[in-house]
């Protein structure tokens, strides 16, 4: 059995309103209000490590089964943050092997960038990469890092893997993943790993203390993308159960 997910009607309907207008609102608030809804109630570890204040990155892995939205983990991590955050979302839903596909990839990127206007969010081109999003992931970064340095107290959610992995666990994120968290920790935020699973009917979180990513000198630009996301994947891994460690142990 898994949790039961619902949105509060009175959210859904002002959310449509706001997106419509392109009027500003609280993802804090609206993801308490959802948050309330979880049946059994969301089931939380680690709270001494939940951040009060920033700078620093929240990075969770991107949980994925069936019928499970992954809005869900974003929404948790939101309710329990006593801050707004400022989440790096995917900018377009490819839907691969589906025959609407080229419809629904259009329609996505225009309603997913009116919603990261809505909540102030940062869009990213999907996974796994492709060659004609390269300017476009670039300027998502540079964006990124612009935020970072406007708000000196920011706390960023982001999810390296970027994707659905087929078999729940997680996987190693696409290359540039770890050059990007580099640039993050290049500009004084530190790394707060969440593990997102669903057990005994529950969804369940569990945070892992704070930490500053480093790695060693002398590396070429490759090594040191793969080690820096392999720092922030082992971090995350540690967190959840052995079954979605994947290669992470």
């Amino acid at each position: 059995m898994y949790p039961t997910y619902s949105f509060p009607p009175r959210v859904i309907v002002s959310l449509i309103v706001d997106w419509l207008l392109a009027r500003r609102r609280s993802f804090r608030e609206d993801a308490l209000a959802c948050i309330k809804r979880l049946e059994p109630p969301l089931r939380i570890f680690g709270e001494e490590h939940i951040p009060q204040a920033g700078p620093c990155v929240v990075t969770f892995n991107h949980y994925h089964r069936p019928d499970f939205n992954a809005i869900w983990m974003a929404a948790a991590i939101a309710s329990l943050v006593p801050v707004e955050m400022h989440f790096v979302m995917t900018g377009e839903l490819t839907y691969p092997g589906k025959w609407y596909a080229p419809v629904g990839m259009l329609f996505s990127k225009i309603f997913l960038a009116r919603a990261a206007r809505v909540y102030g969010f940062t869009t990213m081109p999907p996974m796994p990469p492709r060659q004609k999003d390269v300017e476009a992931r670039a300027q998502s970064v540079r964006r990124v890092l612009e935020t970072v340095r406007r708000e000196k107290n920011i706390i960023l959610g982001l999810a390296p893997e970027g994707g659905d992995n087929p078999t729940g666990g997680i996987a190693m994120p696409a290359s540039g993943s770890g050059r990007f968290a580099l640039l993050l920790a290049a500009a004084g935020l530190k790394f707060v790993p969440v593990g997102f699973y669903e057990a005994d009917d529950a969804l369940c979180l569990r945070f892992g203390a704070a930490y500053e990513l480093s790695i060693p000198r002398g590396l070429s630009a490759d090594e040191k993308d793969e080690v820096a996301a392999t720092i922030v994947m082992i971090h995350i891994a540690r967190l959840l159960p052995k079954s979605l460690r994947g290669e992470f142990w």
